[in-house]
């Protein structure tokens, strides 16, 4: 019972870190593109990994953690594969109007439980899919404004949500099967991602600015600014992994539109941006379908922890997916306890 509060206790705190620092990071960021006039997003974004690994290294250095070798074919892969994904979201925001970037986004919940349905047999109930409906309902209504298609830029959309949804599903798989921490993972896979954006990212922002990152006026507000956004992306980057591990890729692309909803309300008390019935209503659904989706899931992790502990002492152990859910639940709760959360 304990155990299973502190696993509890990690997981909503691993939840309020990711909320609290991407809503700080998105508002720290609109100041230094929107009002300081900085654009490049891809190349900030590197920078951000860049940090990430250097912060990661010296808490390595001073033993916060241990480094667990993983198989090195799997981490430069992984890390190309999620550093791809960045550039083809920007990418898709700069073909594509915002409102249709903004349903690439939504579209990554339903692509990601098609690919967990198919490839990793995982069942969604009806109450668990419908309360998923309900909250990109919601976020449409409140986000999406226009919709302009074009072929390239409906390409990069497809592109985007299946890397994106893979790289997702990867970030739970590897910290699964490998018993490896968020900590870890992160720490070995951040140079690959950030190697790939640093070397692309100039011409990605070239392409969509038309503007050279390199011939910027960096005056000191915007080197702070910028040093901020780092420091920040570093709690961003460990409670997207950290998550990712401990919940599933979807509960963190819904908390990805709690983080939409309330950058919205925050940009309308902080930031006076326009804010009408329509999108109240929108956010309001969408926490509705937010709300019903954390109890349906409360519910079936209490049933299926249930019926698993009762099928295990009295019926056949040779059935496939009751070893292999007694395995993830092992496996879940090892990783708790190198987890640092």
């Amino acid at each position: 019972m304990g155990e299973m509060k502190s696993m509890q206790m990690g997981v909503i705190g691993a939840l309020f870190l990711s909320v609290a620092s991407s809503v700080s990071i998105v508002i720290c960021n609109k100041a230094l593109m929107t009002n300081l006039g900085f654009p490049f997003a891809t190349t900030l974004t590197s920078w951000h990994l860049m940090v990430t690994y250097c912060t990661l290294h010296v808490a390595y250095k001073l033993n916060f953690f241990e480094n667990k070798p993983i198989d090195m074919k799997t981490v430069v892969l992984f890390g190309l594969l999620n550093g791809i994904s960045i550039g083809l979201l920007n990418l898709s925001l700069g073909f594509n109007s915002i409102g249709f970037y903004q349903m690439t986004k939504l579209a990554i919940i339903p692509f990601t439980v098609l690919l967990e349905t198919l490839f990793l047999n995982k069942k969604f109930s009806q109450k668990i899919k419908f309360s998923l409906f309900l909250l990109l309902v919601g976020v449409g209504i409140a986000s999406i404004t226009d919709l302009q298609l074009n072929f390239v830029g409906s390409v990069l959309s497809l592109l985007a949500i299946a890397t994106t949804c893979v790289g997702q599903i990867l970030t739970n798989t590897i910290q699964k099967k490998l018993n490896v921490t968020s900590t870890q993972l992160l720490y070995q896979s951040a140079p690959f991602q950030a190697a790939i954006l640093f070397v692309s990212g100039p011409f990605v922002d070239k392409y969509l600015t038309r503007l050279n990152v390199f011939s910027f006026n960096y005056s000191p507000i915007v080197v702070g600014f910028i040093t901020l956004s780092c420091l920040i992306a570093v709690s961003v980057n460990f409670s997207t992994f950290l998550v990712i591990g401990k919940t599933s890729p979807v509960t963190y692309q819904v908390l990805g539109h709690l983080k939409t909803c309330l950058v919205l309300a925050f940009g309308y008390t902080l930031l006076h941006d326009p804010f009408t019935p329509r999108n109240i209503a929108g956010i309001l659904i969408a926490v509705l379908g937010m709300l019903l989706y954390s109890y349906f899931c409360s519910v079936a992790s209490k049933s299926k922890q249930g019926s698993s502990e009762s099928a295990f002492i009295g019926k056949d152990r040779d059935t496939t997916p009751l070893l292999s859910q007694e395995k993830e639940n092992h496996e879940a709760k090892k990783l708790d306890k190198h987890s640092p959360v």
